[in-house]
Order: C-alpha cells, then structure tokens, then sequence
C-alpha cells in the first residue's frame, strides 16, 4: 500500500476544518461522487439553522479529495452564514482550486423551511466553456 502524508487521516480532530487534502487520483477513475446528508449552515440574514444535502461530482486529473477531510471542511459551516446558492459556488471553487479536477459540479439541496426547499448547483468550469457532467 502507498504512503501518504496526511495532516487530517489517522489523527484525533475534535473541530472542523478548512482544509481539504488530496491523494493521487488511480488510474482511469473518470467520475468521483461524494453524497453528504449531514450538512449545516445558517442563513445569513436570521441566523435560522438550514439543513443541506451536498452532492459533489468530479473528473480527477491527478487528484482525488480524501473523505475525513471533507466530512471536517463541511462540518465548518456549522456556523457559518451562507446562502445556497452561495455555499454551492464555494464548495465548487475550493474543490477545484484543491485538487485541480477536469470538472466540478457541486450540488446543494437545502431542505424545506417556511415550505420552500432550495437546489442550487455549481460548475466549473461552466459548461458554455465546452466541459460537462
């Protein structure tokens, strides 16, 4: 088995994180999808708790995102203000600056408050610019 340098996998952390680490991507992986259903942010305006679905899909170059590290980096918006829309935009741009993939997409899916249920999905880069999921 390879050796890897992680400062996240095998060690006790106790609080999140945002820090994303990477492990070199296996030869022919095409699609990687990572589901997360315990996602938590507040809305920025009235501090309510949201509750968000996060579904990241991605074609590795030479990275893959190591899972810990991503369950720490979502868990760090616990208390964070952040639209959907927004929070989908900036979980996209932080993969992609990361692992550096051929495409991202990233999907939240904020469960219903007040009776309205929010999806917002990010890109990039943005399918006009001829890359696609």
């Amino acid at each position: 088995m390879a050796e890897y340098s992680f400062e996240i996998l095998g060690k006790k952390v106790s609080e999140p994180m945002r820090k994303l680490e990477t492990f070199p991507a296996p030869e022919h992986v095409k699609k990687v999808v990572l589901d997360c259903d315990e996602v938590t942010s507040l809305c920025p305006v009235t501090g309510q708790p949201d509750w968000e679905t996060v579904r990241i899909e991605f074609e590795p170059d030479k990275f893959c995102i190591e899972s810990k590290s991503l369950k720490l980096y979502l868990w760090s918006f616990r208390e964070e203000g952040a639209f959907c829309e927004s929070l989908s935009a900036r979980i996209a741009q932080d993969i992609f600056d990361v692992c550096k993939p051929r495409w991202v997409k990233v999907t939240v899916a904020q469960k219903a408050r007040g009776g309205i249920a929010i999806t917002a999905e990010s890109r990039i880069p943005d399918l006009e610019q001829g890359a696609g999921a």
